[in-house]
């Protein structure tokens, strides 16, 4: 949650220094917070899990590896909103 806080925190300005429509500036910020609520919901499944002991049980295995995919899919989200969105201004910038 760190990294991808810190990763928010970086992008944020980003976000509103680029030069897009106020929807697409709204999906820059909303694909953001998915990954850091998604992110959110996977350490709190963690914590839970290893509350209860730390022998390997396939039930906690599977939770876990569960809420890590999501976490993926949240990113993979991210990354194609931001390069949808972004790709074109970058383009223009360079003179494409």
């Amino acid at each position: 949650f760190r990294q991808e806080l810190a990763l928010a925190i970086v992008l944020v300005p980003v976000a509103v220094w680029v030069d897009v429509p106020p929807l697409e500036r709204a999906l820059l910020f909303c694909a953001m917070l998915l990954v850091l609520i998604v992110e959110l919901l996977n350490s709190s499944i963690e914590a839970v899990v290893d509350r209860f002991g730390p022998e390997i049980h396939e039930l906690a295995k599977r939770a876990k590896d569960i809420g890590s995919a999501a976490v993926f899919l949240a990113d993979i989200v991210f990354l194609i909103l931001w390069g949808t969105i972004l790709w074109p201004v970058v383009r223009k910038s360079i003179g494409g």
